[in-house]
C-alpha cells in the first residue's frame, strides 16, 4: 500500500524539550564566566542544548573532527577562520606571528624566531593563540565532542581555562565513554562543573513528537511505544519520527497523532539501521550527495558534494535539495552542508562499501586539494583511506612539517610516527623523517616497542651521515630515559656526544640530562662529572638568552644531588620574567620541592606559591598541578592537615599524570596510617612502591618502601622491614645521594636493631650523621642516634637523645616527626624510676599534639600508654572550650605569658616547665592559629580575644 504525499505529516525540526534545568545551569556557569562541560551519550541532545546559546554575539563554536590525526589545534583554527576572513584592523603584538604556519593566508606579524625547548615552543603556540581569541572578541568558545581533540587542542583548552583574568566561557561537549584514562579531557572534567543530560522521559517523549508534528497532540499510547523503543534518547526519538512518517504510518485521529497499529510497529533496532532504511527510500542521486558528505566528514561546499557524489551538475542542485530536506543534512551559516548528527553520518559511512569508500576517499581528496591553504591534515586521512599510500605520505609529512613550523611536537610526532612504521617507505625517506621526529618531547608514546625498534632501524642504516646519526640517537636516549630505562639512555646519549660538536646547545642538553641523578647506575660524582662538563659546553658556546634553562637544570641536579652549591645557582634565577614564563615557573617548582627536601619549609612554601601564581597567570596547567600536588607533600609535613584528604583526593583521578597522581596517594596513605589506619593503608603503599619502581625513577620508591617498613615493624614483622628498605638503602649508598634516606634510614637502622645487627646499625646511623645534607637529614641523623643509643639500655640518655631528635623537628617544623620522638622520649622517661613523673607530663604533651594535629590514631596510642602507666588524660577532647579558641589549657598558659613579651626561657621560669616544652607548646599554637612565627602568633592570639597574663603568678 503507498500513500500520496499530501496525506503525509509535515515533520519539523525539534524544539528543545526537558533540558530547562540543564540550560539554567549551563547559562549561570557561563555568567562569570566559567568553564562547564557537557557530557552525554551519543544522540543525547548535547549540540542540542548549546545550540540554544549561538544568538548571543561574541560565542565562537568549534567541532572536533573523528580523525585518526588531527592538524595543531585544528578545531580552534578552523573556528577562527570561519568567524571572519582575516585580521585586518586588529592590533596584534609580535607574539601572535607565531601563528603564521597555521593561517598562512592572513597577515599576521611575523614569525619569531624558533625555540629550542618543546615545551616553551609550544606554550608560546598557546599563548600566541589566546591572544587572537582575545582579539576577535570571543565571549563564549564552544567546543563540541572534545572527546575526539587531539592533545594539543586539550592543552589549549586547559591553557584558557587557567587563564581565570582572560579566560573565555568554555562550553565543552564529550561522550563519558570515549575519553581515555590518559586524555588530558579528564583534568577539566574533574575540576569543573559538569552537566550530565539523561534520557527523556515518557512525557518528555510526548512533547518533543508534538514538536515535530506542529505541537499537535500525540497518543500517549504512542508516546509510550516510542519511549520503550528508543529509551528516550532525542536524536532515536526523531530518526523514528521520521522514519515512520516516510512509511506513512503516521495518521492523524481524533486530533492527536497515533501510529495507525501498534501491535504491528517496526521500530529498527538500532539508529543505523532506521537512518540505513531512509536513505534507501531516496532517489540514488540523494544517496550519493548523502554518502559524499558521509565521507567529506567535515562541513562541504555544493561544488565539494557534486564533486566527490559524482554527480552530473545539471541533478545537483536537485539532489542535494533531497537530501535536505530528509532532515539529515543541515547547513552552516556559511552555506556548508553537513549531517546534523553525527550518528547519521557514521551511520551512512559504515553502510557504504570498501571499494565505493576508498574511491569516495580518493575524490575527496582530489577535491580539498585545490584549496588554499590545503587542509593537510585531512588530506592526509582521505588519502590513506583511499590507499593511495605516496600521496598520504606526503600530506602527513607536510602535516608534520606544519605542526613543527608551529612549535606542535605532539602532533608533528603523532604523524611522523604513522609515517615511520609504514614498511614501504625507503631508506631515505624513513632517515629524513627520523631526523625531523622530536622523539624526546612527546610522552603519548613513551615505552612504545615498536617506535624505538623503528628508530634503531634508522640507526643502523647506512643513509645517515655522522651528525644526523647522532641527533638521532641523543633524542632516543632522552625517549628511553623517560620511559623509564635510564641505562639505555644514558648509554645512548654519551655515545652521541662526541659526534654532536657542531651544535653545542644539543651537547649542552644532552650532558645536562646526565647530569640529573634520575637512574641507578652511576653515583653522584659521576652526574656531578656531567654537569660540570656541561657548564663548560654553556660557558664558552651557549648563547647567554638561551642559558636560562640549563641554569634550572643545574640548580637542580646539584640540590637533588645533596650539594650545597645548588642553593647558590638557584638564586641566579629570578622569580619573574615575562620572556620564559615557563622555565621561570619549573624553577620555582623544583627549587621549592629541593627546599622542601632540604628542611626549608619557609622558602618552599615561598617559592611554591609563587609557582602557582606563574602558572596560574600563563596557563601552565601541568606545573601548576605539580606545584599543588608539592604543596600537599609540605602541608603534610609541616602539620597543615586541615583539609589536606579532601586536596588528596582532588587528584585521585589524574589518571594521565601518573607521577603526580602516585605522589598524593603516598601523601594520602600516609596521613590515613596516622588518623585513620587500615588494610587500605598498606595496599596505597605498596602499590605507589611497585609503580615508582616500574618507572625506574632512583629516588621515587625509597619513601614508600619506608613507610610500608614502619608499618611492618609496628606489626612485629621485622623480615618484612628488612627486605623492603634493604634494594632502596643500597641505591643510597651506590648513589652517595644521603640526602634521599632522610625517611629511610631511621627506619632501616631500627630494623637492623630489631633483627640484632646492631654493629651494621650503628655503621649506617654514623655514614648517615656525616653526610651533613641540610635540616631534615640532621634530624632523621638523631632519631637514629636516639634508637641506637635506646639500644644500650641507658634510658636517661636515651630520653636526652630523642628530646634532641624531636627539638630538631620541631625546628624545621615537623610537629608529627617531633610527636612521634617525644612520643618515644616519654618511653624512656617512664622506664625510669626517677622520671616516671616526667614522663607522664611529657606523654601528656604529646597526647595534646597529636589531638590538636588530628592524628587520632597516635593519639590512641598514647592515651593506651597512659592508661598502661596507671594515668589518665587530661586533655580535653570536646573541642572549644570557654576561650573561643582551641588551645589545650597549657598552650593557653604558653601563649598568655608571651602576650606579656617573655622569652621562651622566661616562660618555663614562671611555668617550671622545661624550655624545650615551652618551645614545643609554642609551635602547637602557632600551627592552630595557622602562623609562623611569635609575633603573628600575638596577633593572632589578640584578635582573638586572649589576654595577656600576670607575670609575677602562674597564670589561673
Amino acid at each position: 500500500m503507498t500513500a500520496d504525499a499530501r496525506d503525509l505529516p509535515a515533520v519539523g525540526t525539534p524544539r528543545l524539550i526537558g533540558r530547562d534545568h540543564e540550560l539554567s545551569r549551563l547559562t549561570a556557569a557561563l555568567a562569570d564566566p566559567g568553564v562547564v562541560l557537557v557530557s552525554g551519550e551519543a544522540g543525547i541532545g548535547k549540540s542540542r542544548l548549546v545550540r540554544e546559546l549561538l544568538p548571543a554575539p561574541g560565542v565562537l563554536v568549534a567541532r572536533c573532527p573523528p580523525l585518526r590525526e588531527a592538524l595543531t589545534l585544528g578545531p580552534i583554527v578552523d573556528a577562527l577562520r570561519q568567524a571572519r576572513p582575516g585580521v585586518t584592523g586588529l592590533d596584534l603584538s609580535p607574539l601572535v606571528g607565531t601563528l603564521r604556519p597555521l593561517f598562512p593566508e592572513w597577515d599576521l606579524p611575523p614569525a619569531p624566531e624558533g625555540l629550542a625547548d618543546a615545551g616553551a615552543a609550544r606554550h608560546r603556540l598557546l599563548r600566541a593563540l589566546g591572544e587572537l581569541l582575545d582579539r576577535f572578541e570571543v565571549g563564549v568558545l564552544v567546543v563540541e565532542d572534545v572527546h575526539w581533540a587531539d592533545e594539543t587542542t586539550l592543552e589549549f583548552l586547559l591553557f584558557l581555562a587557567a587563564r581565570q583574568d582572560r579566560c573565555p566561557g568554555l562550553v565543552l561537549t564529550y561522550r563519558p565513554d570515549e575519553v581515555g584514562d590518559d586524555s588530558l579531557l579528564l583534568r577539566l572534567s574533574s575540576r569543573y562543573p559538569r552537566i550530565t543530560l539523561g534520557a527523556l522521559d515518557v512525557a518528555q517523549t510526548a512533547d518533543l513528537v508534538s514538536s515535530m508534528l506542529g505541537d499537535e497532540r500525540v497518543s500517549e499510547p504512542f508516546a509510550r511505544f516510542l519511549h520503550r523503543h528508543t529509551d528516550g534518547i532525542p536524536f532515536a526519538l526523531e530518526e523514528s519520527v521520521r522514519l515512520l512518517r516516510d512509511r506513512a504510518d503516521l495518521i492523524r485521529q481524533g486530533g492527536e497523532w497515533i501510529r495507525r497499529s501498534l501491535d504491528e510497529i517496526a521500530v529498527p533496532p538500532t539508529i543505523r539501521d532506521a537512518v540505513a532504511e531512509r536513505l534507501v527510500r531516496l532517489t540514488p542521486d540523494a544517496q550519493a550527495a548523502l554518502k559524499a558528505c558521509a565521507v567529506l566528514s567535515t562541513p562541504a561546499t555544493e561544488d565539494d558534494v557534486t564533486e566527490v557524489g559524482g554527480l552530473p551538475a545539471e541533478r545537483a542542485g536537485r539532489a542535494i535539495d533531497e537530501a535536505a530536506r530528509s532532515g539529515l543534512l543541515a547547513d552552516d551559516d556559511r552555506g556548508r552542508l553537513a549531517f546534523r548528527h553525527l550518528l547519521a553520518a557514521k551511520a551512512v559511512y559504515d553502510g557504504i562499501g570498501g571499494r565505493e569508500r576508498r574511491e569516495l576517499h580518493r575524490r575527496s581528496g582530489r577535491a580539498l586539494a585545490a584549496r588554499d591553504p590545503a587542509p593537510v591534515a585531512v588530506l592526509a586521512h582521505h588519502f590513506r583511506e583511499a590507499g593511495e599510500t605516496a600521496k598520504w605520505c606526503e600530506y602527513a609529512e607536510r602535516a608534520a612539517d606544519l605542526a613543527l613550523a608551529s612549535g606542535d611536537h605532539h602532533t608533528a610526532v603523532s604523524f611522523l610516527h604513522g609515517l615511520l612504521a609504514e614498511p614501504e617507505l625507503p631508506p631515505t625517506a624513513v632517515a629524513r623523517l627520523a631526523r625531523k621526529t622530536p622523539l624526546f618531547a612527546f610522552t603519548g608514546y613513551l615505552g612504545r616497542v615498536d617506535l624505538v625498534r623503528t628508530v634503531r632501524g634508522v640507526l643502523d642504516s647506512a643513509v645517515l651521515d655522522r651528525r644526523e646519526r647522532a641527533e638521532i640517537r641523543s633524542q632516543l636516549g632522552r625517549l628511553l630515559m623517560h620511559a623509564g630505562d635510564y641505562a639505555t639512555g644514558a648509554a645512548e646519549l654519551a655515545r652521541a656526544i662526541p659526534d654532536l660538536v657542531d651544535n653545542p646547545v644539543a651537547v649542552a642538553q644532552a650532558m645536562s640530562v646526565l647530569g640529573r641523578p634520575a637512574g641507578t647506575a652511576w653515583s653522584a660524582p659521576e652526574h656531578r662529572e656531567w654537569l660540570d662538563r656541561a657548564e663548560t659546553v654553556i660557558r664558552s658556546a651557549v648563547p647567554e638568552d638561551e642559558r636560562l634553562s640549563f641554569i634550572v637544570d643545574r640548580a637542580t641536579a646539584l640540590l637533588e644531588m645533596g650539594d650545597e652549591a645548588g642553593w647558590a645557582v638557584a638564586a641566579t634565577v629570578p622569580d619573574d620574567d615575562p620572556r620564559d614564563p615557563l622555565q621561570i615557573t619549573r624553577g620555582l617548582l623544583n627549587f621549592g620541592d629541593a627546599a622542601l627536601h632540604w628542611g626549608r619549609y619557609g622558602e618552599a612554601r615561598a617559592k611554591l606559591t609563587r609557582g602557582v601564581e606563574l602558572a596560574q597567570r600563563h596557563g601552565l596547567q601541568r606545573l601548576r598541578d605539580m606545584v599543588l600536588a608539592t604543596l600537599i607533600r609540605l602541608d603534610w609535613l609541616t602539620g597543615a592537615w586541615r583539609g589536606l584528604a579532601e586536596r588528596v583526593a582532588g587528584f585521585a583521578d589524574l589518571a594521565e599524570e601518573p607521577l603526580i597522581q602516585l605522589d598524593t596517594t603516598l601523601v594520602g596513605a600516609l596521613l590515613e596510617a596516622a588518623t585513620a589506619p587500615g588494610p587500605d593503608v598498606e595496599r596505597k603503599l605498596k602499590l605507589v612502591l611497585d609503580e615508582t619502581r616500574r618507572r625506574g625513577i632512583a629516588d621515587m620508591p625509597l619513601e614508600p618502601a619506608a613507610a610500608l617498613a614502619r608499618l611492618h615493624l609496628a606489626a612485629g614483622r621485622v623480615a618484612e622491614a628488612l627486605e623492603v628498605t634493604e634494594e632502596p638503602m643500597a641505591v643510597v649508598a651506590h648513589k652517595q645521594i644521603w640526602l634521599w634516606a632522610q625517611e629511610l634510614a631511621p627506619v632501616r637502622v631500627e630494623a637492623l636493631l630489631a633483627a640484632g645487627r646492631g654493629a651494621e646499625a650503628q655503621q649506617l646511623a654514623a655514614e648517615f650523621a656525616a653526610s651533613r645534607s641540610g635540616a631534615t637529614v640532621a634530624a632523621a641523623a638523631l632519631v637514629c642516634r636516639a634508637l641506637v643509643t635506646q639500644t644500650s639500655g641507658d634510658q636517661t640518655q636515651a630520653a636526652q637523645a630523642w628530646a634532641a631528635a624531636a627539638a630538631a623537628w620541631a625546628e624545621l617544623p615537623r610537629p608529627y616527626d617531633a610527636l612521634l620522638a617525644r612520643e618515644r622520649e616519654a618511653a624512656c622517661l617512664l622506664a625510669g624510676a626517677d622520671t616516671r613523673t616526667e614522663g607522664l607530663d611529657r606523654l601528656e604533651e604529646v597526647l595534646a599534639g597529636y589531638e590538636s594535629l588530628g592524628a587520632t590514631a597516635a593519639a590512641e596510642r598514647a592515651r593506651a600508654a597512659q592508661r598502661e602507666h596507671g594515668a589518665t588524660s587530661s586533655v580535653w577532647r570536646g573541642g572549644r572550650r570557654g576561650y573561643g579558641d582551641q588551645l589545650s589549657p597549657r598552650e593557653l598558659e604558653v601563649v598568655r605569658l608571651l602576650l606579656t613579651g617573655l622569652t621562651n626561657p622566661e616562660i618555663a621560669q614562671v611555668l617550671s616547665r622545661s624550655p624545650k616544652t615551652v618551645a614545643a607548646q609554642l609551635n602547637s599554637a602557632m600551627r592552630k592559629h595557622h602562623v609562623t612565627s611569635r609575633t603573628a602568633l600575638a596577633v593572632s592570639a589578640t584578635q582573638a580575644g586572649i589576654k595577656p597574663a600576670d607575670r609575677a603568678a602562674p597564670v589561673d
